[in-house]
């Protein structure tokens, strides 16, 4: 199936690379007008690159930061001054979490900075895109928590990541209470690990990290952003008419072992 997002102005976050670019090319491909935003001003623009390789149009706004508010309020209001619309968020911009047991874990250091890069990089681009969605009669919010959620990990200090990711799934829940009147969806996908740029810089995919790793899939590779990214388009389409407050892992059977 081709053009399932046809008309509808999207918008993602962290679309310079991983799920974020995944998602961007993937809608773009779709039919949808893209507009997408980074920190990092030259990895927004190889994605836009990327999409005109491809024959595709695919707007970028860079640099800017999702955990600021009036970066998430100009993404959301200059995409809609240029297209008239907002259809779809999707929220894949986060910031790499800090990792520490917690007895170790510095507040200031460590917890705050990741429950900004991964709550408030959430909250930030809704709230700022809502106005314009229910303006728009209605629009798709995707969201992005992870396996991490649901269970924790005996290799890795995840304490801070894990109730980030936790947070989103509550928040997302409330915004699918909130938005139902207004016509506005919100869901969230739960990825397992992805092989992207950041995880491959953590080392996930080397060694013994990846063979403990792996050991955890049922089938038996990790996931791909555009493995996420076809869940996504999935919850941003109008065949996602009645789904709203719901989480969808993605994650290779890691969940069900």
């Amino acid at each position: 199936m081709t053009g399932r997002l046809s008309g509808k102005v999207a918008l993602v976050t962290g679309a310079g690379a991983g799920i974020g670019q995944g998602c961007a090319l993937l809608f773009a491909e779709q039919g949808a007008t893209v507009v997408g935003c980074d920190i990092d001003a030259a990895a927004a623009e190889r994605t836009r690159e990327l999409a005109a390789e491809r024959g595709l149009g695919l707007d970028v706004l860079a640099p800017l930061d999702m955990t600021e508010p009036a970066d998430a309020r100009r993404f959301a209001d200059e995409a809609a001054a240029r297209h008239g619309r907002i259809d779809a968020l999707v929220t894949a911009g986060a910031v790499a979490p800090h990792m520490a047991p917690a007895v170790a874990m510095d507040f200031d250091a460590q917890w705050t900075p990741t429950m900004r890069g991964e709550v408030d990089v959430v909250f930030l681009p809704v709230q700022a895109a809502w106005p314009h969605m229910e303006a728009s009669g209605g629009g798709s919010i995707v969201n992005f928590a992870s396996v991490n959620a649901f269970r924790g990990s005996g290799t890795f200090g995840m304490v801070a990541h894990c109730a980030g990711k936790a947070a989103v799934l509550g928040l997302t829940r409330q915004l699918a209470v909130e938005g139902g009147p207004l016509g506005i969806r919100a869901n969230t996908v739960s990825p397992g690990m992805v092989r992207t740029p950041a995880t491959e810089s953590a080392g996930a995919h080397e060694g013994a990290a990846r063979e403990t790793l792996l050991a955890r899939i049922p089938l038996g590779r990790t996931g791909t952003p555009e493995d996420i990214a076809w869940c996504a388009l999935y919850l941003a389409s109008d065949e996602a008419a009645w789904v709203t407050g719901g989480n969808f892992p993605v994650d290779g059977g890691v969940l069900a072992k």
